[in-house]
C-alpha cells in the first residue's frame, strides 16, 4: 500500500512537471453567453504581462446562433472602436472585413475574424508588456455595446 501511494504521488508530480512547460500560455476560450447571446460567457480575463495567449472564439451553444468576432483593443480604445465599428453598417464590405474597422487597426492589439455559428477560430498572441486593463469586444453590427469584457494585464 505504501508503495502503491509512493508510484501514484511519483505519477501525479511527473504529470504536473509536464504541466509546467506549458504554464507558460494562457489558454482561453470564450463562447457566446448562453443566457445572452450578444454577451460573452466571460467578461473577465487575466493574463501575465509578455504571456503567450492562445484564445479560441468558439461560437456554439447559442440560443440565437449569429457571427462574432474577437477584438482586444488598448486601454480606453472600447467606445472609439465601437462607433468605427457602428459606422461599417453602411459599409458594403462590412462582412467581408469580419467588421474590423480599418481605421481602427493601430487600437486593435489582436483578433479573430467574424466566426460563423458553430465554428470556432484560434489565435495566439503574447499579452501586452505594460499591465492595465485591455477592453475585448464583438464588433459584428449592434454587438459591441454587449458583447465585451476585459482582459487584465498583470505584472
Amino acid at each position: 500500500m505504501k508503495y502503491t501511494r509512493l508510484l501514484l504521488l511519483s505519477i501525479a508530480s511527473f504529470a504536473l512537471t509536464g504541466l509546467s512547460q506549458d504554464a507558460g500560455v494562457a489558454t482561453i476560450e470564450l463562447k457566446p453567453d448562453s443566457k445572452n447571446p450578444l454577451g460573452y460567457d466571460k467578461t473577465e480575463l487575466s493574463v501575465k504581462a509578455g504571456q503567450k495567449v492562445k484564445l479560441t472564439l468558439n461560437n456554439t451553444g447559442s440560443i440565437a446562433p449569429q457571427p462574432h468576432n474577437f477584438l482586444l483593443l488598448k486601454p480606453g480604445k472600447l467606445d472609439a472602436v465601437g462607433a468605427l465599428a457602428n459606422a461599417m453598417l453602411a459599409d458594403p464590405q462590412g462582412m467581408a472585413k469580419s467588421y474590423i474597422p480599418e481605421a481602427a487597426k493601430p487600437d486593435i492589439v489582436a483578433n479573430t475574424k467574424l466566426v460563423q455559428p458553430n465554428q470556432s477560430e484560434t489565435i495566439e498572441f503574447t499579452a501586452p508588456a505594460d499591465a492595465g486593463d485591455y477592453p475585448y469586444m464583438c464588433t459584428f453590427p449592434g454587438h459591441w455595446l454587449l458583447m465585451k469584457g476585459v482582459m487584465h494585464v498583470t505584472k
